[in-house]
């Protein structure tokens, strides 16, 4: 039986080991936007958080997993888990949290979460990601990304970073952090963030839904424009044979445009295609589609082979209806992308990385 309810929104706080995501966790739980949310909290390998110092407005709605890694031999245990605190947490018959936070262990591949909350029959129909949220060490951020694949990875697929410990970085430090984020990941919005201080609100709702009540941000979820941007500026660099970014993360961002509408049976086809050939190496893909039939646009998201069901949304965010997609990847090349896009038209797709 389906359920009847919206699905609850889920925030996968993410962050190299040391990063400071417990401490932001701490004053992340005690403002109002984060008063009726669950945490789940994946212990392994990092020191046990004190559940005493987590305040909670409401009560401690803590669920703490220390058994293993989230991205590896405990995903039975977050599926449990995830069935289970619907119940668990309720009185009289009503669910006494509203949204999920999850904090990852810093060596956690957030991708495996995802594909839990997008593919598992028991979790799928009631949960949706509304965001990956990376924490960086602005001090540690380049060695970090310099010596673990993880943080990489965390950073790359990230909805949004944040930058801590600004006070312990130089200039040149912050400059050289946020070149090589160019690299890894242009559009995702980035925050400065002194003591481990945010306002919660901008953390939440970073999907193409909302729970809000209010119109979610489509523009600012596919950002494409950061992607443009980026492509132009690493084709310069490279066209004068100097590249500021020095650390070759395996990584490239780029998007697409595509200016007729896509018939509804290819669109199936070139996600199969996609995923069948080069999905282990797609960190993430968004996209917002002219299907050929709709009056509105579906949205896409997929990470690594799993791509999330076409959604419709209800209107367009703008005038512009064209097809836009945005990619990350690991060590894929534009052109490859490109060759799978012929078989949604013969034309080849606008480039958009400038003249």
């Amino acid at each position: 039986m389906r359920p009847t309810h919206p699905p609850i929104p889920v925030t996968i706080l993410s962050g190299f080991l040391g990063a400071g995501k417990t401490t932001l966790l701490n004053q992340l739980v005690s403002q109002p936007d984060l008063a009726d949310a669950l945490v789940i909290i994946n212990e392994f390998g990092e020191i046990p958080l004190d559940h005493m110092l987590v305040a909670h407005s409401t009560e401690n709605m803590v669920m703490e997993m220390s058994s293993g890694c989230l991205c590896c031999n405990i995903r039975g245990d977050l599926v449990k888990t995830l069935r289970d605190i619907t119940w668990r947490f309720s009185r009289q018959g009503q669910r006494q949290f509203r949204r999920v936070l999850i904090e990852t262990t810093g060596l956690a591949d957030p991708a495996s979460i995802v594909h839990t909350l997008m593919t598992h029959s028991q979790v799928a129909d009631r949960y949706r990601l509304d965001g990956i949220v990376t924490v960086l060490d602005m001090a540690t951020g380049q060695h970090s990304l310099d010596h673990h694949s993880e943080a990489v990875k965390q950073a790359a697929m990230a909805d949004c970073l944040l930058l801590a410990k600004p006070d312990l970085t130089t200039a040149e430090q912050r400059t050289d952090l946020y070149r090589r984020l160019d690299g890894i990941n242009p559009a995702a919005p980035r925050w400065e963030i002194d003591h481990s201080h945010i306002d919660a609100a901008k953390l939440l709702d970073l999907g193409p839904f909302s729970t809000s009540g209010k119109v979610p941000d489509v523009e600012q979820w596919l950002n494409e424009e950061a992607y443009a941007e980026h492509e132009t500026h690493h084709h310069e660099e490279h066209h004068h044979d100097h590249d500021i970014n020095r650390h070759d993360d395996h990584i490239k961002a780029f998007c697409f445009a595509i200016d007729t509408p896509i018939p509804e049976d290819r669109l199936t086809a070139w996600i199969d295609e996609l995923t069948a050939f080069i999905g282990s190496n797609i960190l993430r893909v968004k996209g917002l589609l002219n299907v050929e039939g709709r009056e509105h646009p579906l949205a896409i998201h997929g990470v690594q082979h799993v791509f999330h069901p076409p959604t419709p949304l209800p209107a367009w965010p703008s005038d512009d209806h064209r097809s836009r997609l945005v990619f990350i990847t690991r060590d894929i090349d534009r052109e490859v992308v490109e060759e799978t896009l012929r078989s949604l038209h013969h034309p080849m797709p606008d480039r958009r990385d400038g003249p």
